[in-house]
């Protein structure tokens, strides 16, 4: 699962944080994005999950 506080495009290095966990980063350092890895397993969903995007 992605979550993004900035341009997703802006991302050139990521981080990981701890177990599962990714820091997506712009070109200073800064996060401008998380990604948690193994979602359905940590919450026990055997189906893919609905994507939804809103665009505000």
């Amino acid at each position: 699962m992605d979550i993004w506080f900035g341009n997703p495009e802006d991302e050139v290095m990521c981080e990981e944080a701890g177990e599962g966990i990714i820091l997506k980063k712009d070109k200073n350092g800064k996060t401008i994005g998380i990604e948690k890895l193994y979602v359905s397993k940590t919450v026990g969903i055997d189906k893919p999950l609905p994507v939804e995007l809103v665009v505000a």
